[in-house]
């Protein structure tokens, strides 16, 4: 199988995959639903019959394996998720999958076996769109997973474990689905850039050097609730525009900072009414940025801002963090790997951070990684629009095989 033709393969599975959702007339796919059931249903079938062994692990993790060409040899990891946002594209996420997968299809139809195994891996979370929590099925697999969320419920009350044992899954036995580390060589995940940097300078692929960190809040602010009518200004204590005001604030000081970016994503209102004085508000808080101390510094300012807002205004603030992660560098030998793989290819090579998260953050605790980026138009991720092309695609397969045959001639020197 030729580039454009793998790469036409890979075009045509993302359409399908994306017509898998729980909403009709648009992609919406959470974990443990009955779409990721479809998903990891049909992948599974197109993963055997690219000659690997197929399973699904107790979070719902689909896992396919492509032996070596002996027993007992190391394994390099492959992959990303198979969960989507609400509204999403076609591409996030999946495309890695089938990238993956397209390069395992290839070495089958020439019936080359590498000196390593390989296992694709198509996560069962990385958005964290049902329970608020991401990386579910990574973080399983990298043995980081909190027992505790599991009775978390869901925005309909369906308790996470509930809803793994209608997926399938066994919330009693998540332990189970640790990757052991004795035979990993490191992992690679393929994804589109969500981002303009490759698009700007007009180039298919490029290298991750680092997952940026990131801290994720509920911040909460609580005044009272009162009849629009009838308390004067002077006497409100108004948790909405105390949010407001806040949020205004998150905005200047990320503005502030060359490469910060902080957002508030989510907005909980109560009691909700027209004409009643907001007594209580909660938002989401999203704070990234490469460099560690520079991202704990602004959550550090940015919270003592929110007090002092909360105070004026005479409203309590309350804050809870349920997401955090360091900048995760990426190996710099797979990087210079796949640097080389796309410069034999006859591109040029780039190097750029991530700003978004990826499902690497939770392998990179079990074995080194690295990320290969594909270019997006427009820079959009997470929203219909999401578009990449059949030519740039044909590119990150070449590059992805270049990159394992290049580790296998490692592999095979004395």
């Amino acid at each position: 199988m030729n580039s454009e033709s793998s790469a036409s393969t890979v075009m045509q599975r993302c359409e399908i995959l994306g017509s898998y959702s729980e909403e009709s007339g648009r992609l919406t796919r959470r974990f443990a639903t009955p779409p990721m059931s479809q998903v990891n249903e049909t992948v599974a079938t197109w993963m055997q019959a690219a000659g690997m062994s197929v399973r699904q692990d107790q979070i719902g993790n689909l896992i396919g394996r492509y032996a070596a060409q002996s027993k007992g040899a190391s394994t390099f990891l492959l992959g990303s998720h198979l969960d989507t946002v609400y509204d999403a594209g076609k591409y996030d996420g999946p495309l890695g999958v089938m990238v993956a997968l397209a390069c395992v299809e290839r070495l089958y139809q020439r019936q080359l076996r590498l000196p390593f195994a390989i296992e694709i891996l198509g996560f069962a979370d990385e958005e964290g769109l049902r329970y608020h929590s991401a990386y579910l099925g990574s973080s399983a697999f990298a043995g980081t997973f909190d027992p505790a969320i599991l009775q978390y419920p869901d925005n309909d009350g369906i308790s996470m474990a509930t809803a793994l044992r209608n997926f399938g899954g066994d919330p009693e036995q998540i332990s189970e689905a640790r990757r052991s580390t004795d035979d990993l060589l490191g992992y690679c995940e393929v994804h589109i850039e969500q981002g303009p940097v490759l698009e700007s300078l007009n180039l298919p692929v490029g290298i991750v050097t680092a997952i940026a960190g990131q801290n994720r809040f509920n911040v909460t602010f609580t005044g009272e609730a009162g009849h629009a009518g009838t308390v004067p200004m002077q006497l409100r204590r108004d948790a909405l525009c105390a949010a407001a005001e806040f949020i205004v604030a998150v905005e200047s000081y990320a503005r502030s900072i060359p490469e910060m970016v902080a957002t508030v994503g989510q907005l909980e209102l109560q009691p909700g009414a027209s004409n009643v004085i907001p007594g209580q508000v909660i938002i989401s808080l999203d704070v990234r940025h490469k460099d560690d101390s520079l991202r704990e510094q602004a959550c550090r300012l940015l919270q003592e801002r929110s007090h002092s807002i909360a105070k004026a205004r005479h409203v309590a603030c309350q804050w809870e963090e349920f997401h955090q992660h360091g900048t995760i560098p990426c190996s710099q030998h797979l990087s210079e790997l796949l640097s080389k793989a796309v410069s034999e290819l006859k591109h040029p090579v780039v190097t750029l951070p991530s700003g978004a998260g990826h499902d690497g953050a939770m392998i990179s605790t079990l074995t080194d990684i690295a990320m290969l980026f594909v270019r997006c138009k427009g820079g959009i991720s997470h929203n219909p629009a999401e578009a990449v092309t059949k030519e740039d695609v044909a590119v990150a397969i070449d590059a992805l095989e270049r990159f394992l045959l290049l580790l296998a001639q490692e592999k095979r020197q004395p």
